[in-house]
């Protein structure tokens, strides 16, 4: 009964973790597109960088196109939109998962895995990357989402960490294996041989019982 239940215990704090995830995510994208003027500006100043040193080995970057600044901050939400629903659909199959034992938790692992993985790279090669470090993100004391984006990122990864653990968990060990059978085949044939060459008092092979 104990194993029992701390087999399932890592799935359903998967289930919550990713349900939690999914939850923020998707209030992300309800967000940007209900009140889409806010973070508009946010991608328009991180892209344009009007608002880091201006340093002119740098400045070459920046992208001061509105066309594509919009296009840019549409294809985060949309990005955004795909992760929650994702996540929003793996957290429905770790609660069906559970009841239905490995096969299931198997299938809601993956699906989780490709949420958090979209999360992970929307703000890390997204956010951190290409906008902190591309974009001079870090140098704009009004238009800096960094400590935003590494919080997101971190909570993503150690959830990732959590649906892997809990994948495991529920995997027993291969039953039916065939190493034992060969194993007493082999030495059960070793021991028959052994036993039917035992010398004869004249020093030849003895005969087997069936010899007439």
């Amino acid at each position: 009964m104990n194993s029992r239940k701390s087999a399932t215990a890592l799935p359903l704090a998967a289930a919550a973790l990713t349900g939690t995830v999914a939850l923020y995510i998707a209030l992300v994208a309800f967000g940007n597109i209900t009140d889409f003027d806010t973070n508009q500006q946010f991608v328009r100043h991180v892209l344009s960088m009007d608002t880091t040193f201006k340093d002119e080995d740098l400045m070459w970057r920046a992208i001061t196109s509105r066309s594509l600044q919009d296009a840019a901050y549409l294809a985060i939400i949309a990005w955004e939109t795909v992760a929650a629903v994702v996540l929003i659909a793996a957290t429905v199959l770790w609660g069906l998962g559970v009841r239905r034992g490995p096969g299931g938790v198997a299938l809601a692992r993956r699906v989780t895995t490709v949420g958090l993985v979209m999360v992970l790279l929307l703000f890390g090669a997204g956010f951190i990357a290409i906008g902190g470090e591309w974009f001079a993100m870090w140098q704009s004391e009004d238009w800096n989402g960094l400590d935003a984006a590494t919080r997101n990122f971190t909570v993503a990864g150690i959830v990732l960490v959590v649906v892997q653990l809990a994948g495991g968990s529920v995997s027993g060990p291969v039953s039916g294996s065939p190493s034992g059978s060969v194993s007493s085949s082999v030495g059960g044939s070793a021991s028959g041989s052994a036993g039917a060459q035992v010398d004869s008092p004249a020093g030849g092979p003895a005969e087997g019982p069936a010899a007439e």
